[in-house]
């Protein structure tokens, strides 16, 4: 697995947030059995800049906490069984699939762990979980959907030892 991160803002994480990100992609396809080595990119950004690309891919005028942008489809929701057909979403150079990106506003997660009364490792960690979820076919546009996603989100955090202390 290939973690690429361009961390552009990253003030208030005192913690190292490369190995949580780290820890959290690997649990994330672990749990889901990802059946190829794969590339993830994460990018840890101002409000300003989510706040940009919410508008622009999303059409909504306001910063929000992270944005994911899978780069495959999937037949359902953590079903990987086209994927070794599908040439274009292997990296030549690598041989890992490129799973999508990861939009993390930092300021967000420490403004949102405090909110909920838990670690500011706790919000990221869950954040990028979410993420992962999402860039593994999950989506929460219906209850069931939604369901599932928080069930598999507090299995991974859980599975590392990452509580809401």
């Amino acid at each position: 697995m290939t973690l690429l991160i361009d961390d552009l803002v990253k003030e208030g994480l005192d913690f190292d947030y490369k190995k949580v990100a780290e820890d959290v992609v690997n649990e994330s396809l672990d749990m889901l059995h990802f059946p190829l080595p794969v590339q993830v990119s994460l990018s840890l950004v101002s409000e300003e800049e989510i706040h940009v690309e919410n508008q622009q891919f999303r059409g909504v005028d306001r910063p929000t906490d992270v944005l994911s942008f899978p780069m495959l489809e999937y037949p359902a929701p953590g079903d990987f069984s086209l994927i070794k057909d599908d040439e274009d979403s292997i990296d030549p150079d690598t041989g890992e699939v490129v799973l999508g990106d990861i939009v993390l506003c930092t300021s967000k997660v420490i403004a949102q762990a405090a909110e909920y009364g838990h670690s500011v490792k706790r919000e990221y960690a869950f954040l990028i979980a979410h993420s992962m979820l999402h860039l593994m076919g999950y989506d929460h546009v219906d209850d069931q959907e939604r369901k599932e996603m928080e069930k598999l989100q507090d299995q991974i955090l859980e599975h590392l030892g990452i509580g809401r202390d």
